[in-house]
């Protein structure tokens, strides 16, 4: 599966191959519409399917052929949001939190995540541990898939038991509608983003738990400033 992939590459070319794809599959699933999102990130109520069987989201839809290959991978990167959203949302603690919370740092790592997704599950302890190490000017924020407004009070629950578990005390954040414009591009669980203090995604979605990649680009991104 696609995070069992992702979680085995160590090298650089290998993860720049999984981007490639990534950007490929994003551009098939808007070809295959919102049914697609709906039914492969995150709307499976944790517990109602085999976790393992959920570990990728990623859609099962066939690649282009060679010929077309750089034609789509073109029109999904010209079509992937540059920035983030306006958006008003919660946490996991009730707190309204807007697009000004990528303000408060020079970067912010975006992790899209699922109670439902094992890999996800799985990197939060790292992740956990990794906030509290993180330079002054970098955060990390959640971003949670499958947790269906104030009402969905059995995903917000499991949700807050697998954060507190894993120790991971950094901000959660409940997806809503205001977050679509970069929702529907994400086909696949962990998902993480890059957001400089300005909103502006940088770098390329990494898919997959892949913390060592993260904390490369992070890195990376840093000496560059």
């Amino acid at each position: 599966m696609l995070c069992n992939v992702v979680e085995e590459l160590k090298k650089k070319e290998e993860i720049d191959e999984m981007r490639r794809k990534y950007r490929m599959t994003c551009w098939t699933g808007i070809l295959l519409g919102a049914a697609l999102f709906a039914a492969g990130c995150g709307k499976t109520p944790a517990g109602d399917t085999d976790p393992v069987e959920n570990q990728s989201v990623a859609a099962s839809a066939s690649e282009p052929n060679e010929a077309g290959h750089e034609e789509d991978a073109s029109a999904a990167e010209a079509g992937f949001p540059s920035q983030m959203p306006s958006f008003t949302a919660k946490d996991l603690e009730g707190n309204t939190v807007t697009e000004d919370i990528f303000g408060e740092k020079d970067l912010t790592v975006v992790n899209i995540w699922g109670t439902f997704c094992s890999p996800c599950v799985a990197e939060m302890p790292e992740l956990g541990e990794w906030a509290q190490s993180m330079p002054d000017n970098v955060q990390i924020i959640g971003l949670i898939v499958d947790i269906s407004g104030d009402e969905d009070t059995k995903h917000h629950d499991l949700a807050v038991e697998i954060t507190e578990k894993a120790g991971a005390e950094f901000t959660h954040v409940i997806a809503n509608a205001d977050l679509d414009p970069v929702m529907r591009w994400v086909v696949g669980v962990p998902t993480t983003l890059f957001v400089d203090k300005e909103g502006n995604l940088v770098g390329e979605p990494i898919v997959g738990a892949y913390v060592d990649g993260y904390k490369t680009f992070v890195e990376e991104y840093l000496n560059g400033l």
